[in-house]
C-alpha cells in the first residue's frame, strides 16, 4: 500500500468566502486611498487661502494636505518628484516640513531670509543684523 503526500492543501468549505472578504477588504483600502487625497486636496487649497490672509495659519494646512496626498497618491509622487528635480530651491524646504520631524524654525528663517533679500534693498534687510546681534554662538569649552 502506498500513500500520497500532496503539498496542497484541501479547500476548507469557507474558501469563497475567504476570497470575498480579501476582495472587499481590497476595495475598501483603494476607498479609503481616495478619501485620504480628496481630504488632502481640500487642506490645500484652504492653506492656500489662509495662506493668503494675514498670519500663518495656512502652511501648516498646506504640509497636511500634501502629505495626505504624497502618502495616498503615486501620481502626485511622481509629479512631485519631478517638480524637486526641477525646481530643488523651492520645494527643499516643502520637503523639511513633510518630513516625520519637521524642522519648522530653521525652515521659517531660511525663508525670512530668502524674503528679505529678494523683496527689501541691502540697507533696509535687518535679519542677519538680528540674528547676529541677539542670537551670538556661545564659545565652546
Amino acid at each position: 500500500m502506498s500513500q500520497v503526500v500532496s503539498l496542497r492543501p484541501e479547500p476548507l468549505p469557507g474558501a469563497p468566502l475567504a476570497g470575498l472578504f480579501a476582495s472587499a477588504q481590497k476595495a475598501a483600502q483603494g476607498g479609503f486611498r481616495l478619501l485620504f487625497v480628496a481630504v488632502g486636496w481640500v487642506l490645500i487649497v484652504g492653506g492656500v487661502v489662509l495662506a493668503l490672509l494675514p498670519g500663518h495659519l495656512g502652511v501648516p494646512l498646506l504640509a497636511i494636505g500634501l502629505i495626505l496626498v504624497l502618502r495616498n497618491s503615486y501620481k502626485a509622487k511622481r509629479q512631485f518628484i519631478q517638480m524637486q528635480r526641477r525646481h530643488p530651491r523651492f520645494v527643499h524646504p516643502v520637503r523639511r516640513l513633510i518630513r516625520r520631524e519637521p524642522e519648522i524654525f530653521p525652515v521659517l528663517w531660511q525663508q525670512v531670509l530668502r524674503f528679505e533679500r529678494t523683496v527689501l534693498p541691502s540697507r533696509w534687510r535687518r535679519a542677519g543684523i538680528w540674528r547676529r546681534r541677539y542670537f551670538k554662538r556661545r564659545a565652546s569649552t
